[in-house]
């Protein structure tokens, strides 16, 4: 199984784009605004990647360790990529001369709830953790391209999401956890269909099953 990923783009050209407007005032936010991570696939794709999966178990935890996938790195000076979510993915965010958000309004897709005004409140989840990965194909990485992984903000890899509901995910996949908020179900597995896809990880034959049985019931 090749440790490189299928789909990894090193251009940043659309996160230029998210300069964003200093608040004057404050509106509540519409359901326009529930943002999704970028590049969700449709259910056929999401189908057609599942069937490509190589089915496995989970390797050992061992040698695991969250510094083996270095992240927040900056991803366009002087943003870091944690720093391009929440302004990208974000309702009104405002930001100061080194790129951290000071205010605005952050969705967490796994919950339904709104975080306001403090962007510490917000988390940025890494959708396949870091150590599920480790034990489905990372761990033959090099320190490069697990970086690459744990700072992809072209794919929908990083999601936001409240420290409560990104806790209760840990280090789960869809078998062991799905999110409270059964109406991003869909997107939530075609989500984790694609990353997997994209950088060569494998899943076991419980996640096979949740996931399909997920497109069939929530798609």
């Amino acid at each position: 199984m090749s440790p490189y990923p299928r789909a990894l783009s090193r251009a940043f050209s659309a996160v230029s784009a998210l300069t964003l407007a200093v608040v004057l005032g404050w509106a509540a936010p519409a359901a326009a605004d529930h943002t999704l991570p970028p590049n969700i696939p449709g259910e056929s794709q999401a189908r057609t990647e599942l069937d490509s999966l190589t089915v496995a178990a989970k390797g050992p935890q061992d040698g695991y360790d969250r510094s083996l996938f270095p992240h927040w790195n900056v991803v366009e000076s002087p943003c870091t990529a944690r720093q391009v979510v929440l302004q990208r993915d974000g309702h009104d965010v405002v930001t100061d001369d080194s790129c951290q958000p000071t205010a605005g309004g952050w969705w967490s897709a796994f919950d339904d709830e709104w975080v306001y005004d403090v962007p510490g409140d917000i988390s940025v989840d890494h959708l396949v953790p870091l150590s599920e990965a480790w034990k489905t194909g990372a761990a033959d990485w090099s320190t490069s391209q697990r970086a690459d992984f744990a700072n992809d903000v072209e794919s929908s890899q990083l999601w936001l999401a409240t420290p409560s509901s990104n806790g209760s995910k840990g280090d789960k996949d869809p078998s062991e956890w799905m999110p409270d908020n059964t109406a991003i179900h869909c997107d939530y597995v075609k989500s984790w269909i694609n990353v997997k896809y994209a950088y060569d990880l494998t899943i076991t034959s419980d996640e096979e099953s949740t996931l399909s049985s997920t497109l069939d019931s929530a798609c």
